[in-house]
């Protein structure tokens, strides 16, 4: 356990199970949206969270039954690691005060609209495929 949260979570199980109907509805939805778009997709707990990734963190979601320091959110929020590169034209994304993760939430299972979500998982991968070769690029360079 951290300083910032009286909960430690040994599983997303334990997640789960700890979180309001309403959340791990909402939870369990944006989890299936986020492993249909994203392919060899591994999830595992950080800061009590799921973290989706595959050479790189891609994103997250943050119930807000998850405490963290003094701040508590409110339904669901699904954070992009790399938000500040992704194309977002309609402002669908939240910024707020951030520099690079920019974040939707979720209050209800109605919110989610998979169609409009789809395409932002999908380019946050490509994304992190691009910077994956990059990086293996640039090391053959030096071997």
């Amino acid at each position: 356990m951290n300083k910032f949260q009286p909960v430690d979570f040994q599983t997303l199980d334990d997640l789960l199970e700890f979180l309001p109907a309403d959340e791990q509805k909402i939870v369990e939805v944006l989890r299936k949206i986020i492993f249909n778009c994203i392919p060899n997709c591994q999830e595992k707990l950080s800061y009590n969270v799921p973290i989706y990734s595959r050479y790189g963190r891609i994103c997250f979601l943050w119930p807000g039954s998850v405490p963290w320091g003094g701040m508590k959110t409110t339904g669901v929020r699904l954070g992009f690691i790399r938000g500040y590169q992704l194309t977002d034209e309609v402002g669908y994304l939240d910024k707020g005060n951030r520099k690079q993760i920019y974040t939707r939430d979720f209050l209800t299972l109605q919110d989610i609209d998979p169609e409009v979500l789809k395409p932002y998982i999908i380019e946050a991968t490509i994304l992190d495929e691009e910077i994956a070769k990059t990086k293996k690029a640039s090391k053959r360079k030096w071997v």
